[in-house]
């Protein structure tokens, strides 16, 4: 919505929750003496007993810079690939959080059950390496998460997006698509 950071997404049904994602944004002008912005965690923390884990779509700060201050607060098994992981591993270090961090490496293809949810990754492309969009079943269809993708001939790490995989799942029936993308 016109807003670039603090990408965090919550899924509940019942008596799960799981998260997608966890950055931060960075001050806009007007926001003297602030060094950044992270997302209001207060429903997550009270309910703190639902949530199932955390998975990630990829390393940039928007994505996973405010996971050191939610881990502080709440402990969960995070997912992602290694290379995702690898650059969430100092950041925990610094903090002081690296020893408790449950940190769950996967590779594309994997699925993950996290409570009445099954996420799979997908290969996917973007201005970094190793990006993920997910494939989320939940008990009342498949929500389809792009997280920041786009679609290149020439990716980094030479690893094309899985529009095969996707286009299984979409001939499947997806009941919602979300969309984020900033190219």
């Amino acid at each position: 919505m016109d807003e670039i950071g603090k990408n965090l997404t919550v899924f509940e049904y019942g008596n799960d929750i799981i998260i997608v994602d966890c950055g931060l944004a960075f001050p806009d002008d007007e926001m003297l003496g602030v060094d950044l912005v992270i997302p209001d965690i207060a429903y997550l923390v009270k309910n703190k007993d639902k949530i199932r884990g955390m998975v990630l779509t990829h390393a940039h700060e928007d994505h996973i810079g405010a996971l050191p201050y939610v881990l502080r607060e709440i402990d969960m098994p995070i997912y992602g690939t290694r290379f995702t992981l690898g650059l969430v591993t100092p950041k925990l270090k610094e903090h002081g959080l690296a020893e408790r961090a449950a940190l769950k490496p996967i590779t594309h293809g994997n699925v993950v059950r996290l409570g009445v949810y099954s996420v799979e990754f997908i290969r996917s492309n973007h201005s970094i390496p190793d990006v993920s969009c997910l494939a989320i079943t939940t008990p009342v269809g498949v929500v389809f998460h792009t997280g920041d993708f786009k679609i290149d001939t020439t990716p980094i790490g030479g690893n094309m997006i899985d529009l095969a995989r996707i286009g299984e799942i979409g001939r499947q029936g997806v009941l919602v698509m979300m969309s984020d993308s900033t190219n």
